[in-house]
């Protein structure tokens, strides 16, 4: 059985509170003036136009659920307050500018409502490059993971969609190329939706395994080891900057911030029991070091919604420790990131196999390291001295290279200004990914040969810096 990192959660829709939810409203179709033809050249959009019961309507089904808080084991009984400044969650607090109580799961939603403002949209798919399928695919999933009635029925999740898409409205918009141009926002991890249709149920759904749907690509927090169909981009931090100044400001904190401290782990509270792990092996080591490293207990989700809780001690710190825990992959990785303090991973599944396009793999060495786990939990390897070991210069030029990459890992909030939209952010850098990838497809298929069989060839992108680039949003 596989667990998730990112749970899949409820949340009802608020109709009465402003900017709770993107779907409700259309996506407007510019008219790309020759201007912008060659800015646009290769990159427009064309966004498929659902029935809100695929997106807006699902985020009626809130706290419907009660195995889902059960499992979460938190206070927290709703989710009903993330969904404001759509899906950014509200304000850490009042006077605050930048900063969220945002949940990963309206990652669909913050998505969707970026998507709205991209410059290249078009009005008629047979324009298009890529097409756009807002569909809220963890939210769909709902039923067949918490409600005990429709357990045995996860093969049906996508199954609607699938037969709109294909033999609904405007078939021929999927059939032009087979579904290979399509793409899908979804929240939560691949391995979660990859159950095999024609089985008996394990944890999770079939809606990656679906014939019908196995051309789509889909942009998810984890990938799997094989991934055919999706592509593994960061899940949202809490820090929603809108102007340059509000990044820089940050950045320039993070930058000057004193750090005493050797290393430090957020997360669950130390194993008990049961076989040797890094986890147990980190707590066993900062247990016996608590002035080289300190550990923040994350133990029922208490850090998800309280960014202060965990980001002032990575300010306070060298490097953050990122193992794999249920799943390889770690939000906690970007949280670091943003707070310049070096990623210390412990198989290459945690990131290496995971972010190639906003972590670029030849460039692993500036920015973070590795040390195998097994080296720790059975060798005797100490992270300790890994870690004393890199001379203090190395250590500053890989805090500055980490915070070359902090843009490019935050999703910044909608109708940001326009300075700061002509620097690439997360939501850009996947937009990219996504479209390179469709094209390479695209390709292959007019070709004559089998898209699926490109993977990762070109996950390898140019580091990408803070400096100006051409961004793909427009300004609402």
């Amino acid at each position: 059985m596989h667990h998730r990192r990112f749970p899949v959660e409820p949340c009802r829709f608020l109709a009465n509170q402003p900017g709770a939810v993107a779907a409700r409203s259309g996506h407007k179709a510019i008219a790309i003036g020759a201007a912008n033809r060659s800015q646009c050249a290769g990159r427009r959009i064309y966004v498929r136009d659902l029935p809100s019961g695929f997106n807006a309507d699902l985020l009626a089904t809130c706290d419907d659920f009660p195995i889902l808080f059960e499992l979460r084991e938190s206070q927290e009984k709703s989710l009903l307050p993330f969904l404001a400044n759509h899906g950014l969650g509200p304000l850490t607090y009042n006077r605050s500018r930048s900063w969220y109580r945002t949940e990963p799961l309206f990652f669909e939603l913050l998505f969707h409502r970026r998507l709205r403002e991209y410059s290249c949209l078009v009005a008629d798919p047979v324009h298009a490059d890529a097409v756009f399928v807002p569909y809220y695919t963890a939210l769909a999933a709902l039923p067949y993971l918490y409600s005990p009635t429709n357990w045995n029925d996860s093969g049906l999740h996508g199954r609607d969609l699938a037969d709109w898409l294909l033999r609904g409205d405007r078939p021929t918009i999927w059939s032009r190329r087979g579904g290979h141009d399509h793409f899908v926002a979804v929240a939560g991890s691949a391995w979660d939706f990859d159950n095999d249709p024609d089985q008996p149920p394990l944890w999770g759904t079939a809606f990656l395994g679906l014939p019908e749907l196995y051309n789509l690509t889909a942009i998810a927090l984890e990938s799997r080891a094989w991934p055919l169909q999706e592509h593994a981009v960061p899940p949202p931090t809490s820090f929603h900057p809108a102007t340059v100044a509000r990044l820089e400001a940050w950045l320039t904190r993070a930058r000057r911030s004193r750090r005493p401290l050797l290393m430090l782990f957020a997360g669950g509270a130390a194993p008990t029991g049961g076989r040797p792990n890094i986890a147990s092996s980190i707590h066993a080591e900062c247990d016996l070091r608590p002035d080289l490293c300190e550990l923040v207990d994350c133990s029922k989700g208490s850090c998800v919604h309280e960014p202060a809780r965990f980001m002032r001690p990575m300010l306070r710190a060298r490097f953050c420790l990122q193992p794999p825990s249920e799943t390889p992959t770690r939000r906690s990785t970007f949280d670091g990131i943003l707070a310049g303090c070096i990623p210390v991973f412990f198989e290459e599944a945690s990131a290496e196999r995971q972010f190639g396009w906003h972590l670029p793999r030849r460039r692993y060495d500036d920015f973070s390291v590795t040390i195998p786990k097994e080296e720790v939990v059975f060798g005797g390897r100490r992270i300790v001295d890994v870690l004393q070991a890199i001379p203090p210069a190395r250590v500053l030029r890989m805090r500055e290279a980490v915070l070359e990459l902090a843009p490019t890992v935050i999703y910044r909030r909608h109708g940001s200004s326009a300075a700061l939209r002509a620097r690439k952010d997360a939501f850009d850098v996947a937009v990219d990914g996504v479209l390179r990838r469709i094209r390479r497809r695209v390709r292959e298929m007019e070709q004559g040969k089998d898209p699926l069989l490109l993977v990762d060839e070109d996950d390898d992108e140019t580091w990408t810096s803070t400096s100006t680039s051409t961004s793909t949003d427009g300004h609402q």
